[in-house]
């Protein structure tokens, strides 16, 4: 049974939030993770960039260049860079 995109933006929203301070995650591991999960008949590299970009656009995760693109929570209000 296919997974919902909106599911698989919850469940990589869940991922990076466990992750968050201690690992980077880049686009490829939460697609890797997803289909580890699910299988390959319930979810596919192309719903897994669905599940990205409504993250992306929400605002719920945001990229990070640190010598390559990682999905990261966005910062915190209030918060100074570096700090």
């Amino acid at each position: 049974m296919p997974v919902t995109i909106e599911a698989l933006a919850d469940e990589m929203y869940a991922l990076v939030s466990e992750y968050a301070g201690k690992r980077n995650l880049k686009a490829g591991d939460l697609t890797k993770e997803m289909i580890a999960r699910h299988g390959d008949s319930a979810c596919s590299k192309d719903d897994c960039k669905h599940a990205i970009r409504i993250l992306m656009d929400s605002g719920r995760c945001v990229y990070s260049y640190l010598g390559g693109s990682y999905i990261t929570l966005p910062p915190k209000e209030g918060s100074t860079p570096g700090a």
